[in-house]
């Protein structure tokens, strides 16, 4: 089952903090996963800030198209698979 994320809110430099709908929530850094020609463009911070919440894919969007799935924030904000953690 897809993780529902409810909320993103920027934190600083690659820093997002999540909130799902099952109550898992946390801070998710992505400096890392900053590579390649779509996630190029969000090393600049001030592009980077600029996400939103895709309530339909249930997960955070740039307006440069990019985007990640909501299983891998999940796992990341949780420590474990999505589908282990009941999300």
């Amino acid at each position: 089952m897809t993780p529902k994320l409810e909320s993103a809110e920027y934190v600083a430099d690659y820093r997002i903090r999540l909130r799902f709908a099952d109550g898992c929530q946390g801070k998710i850094d992505l400096a890392d996963e900053l590579w390649g020609e779509v996630f190029e463009p969000l090393k600049d911070p001030s592009v980077f800030r600029r996400f939103r919440v895709d309530t339909e894919l249930s997960t955070i969007t740039w307006e440069t198209g990019a985007d990640l799935a909501p299983e891998y924030h999940y796992e990341k904000v949780a420590g474990q698979p999505a589908a282990a953690a009941g999300g």
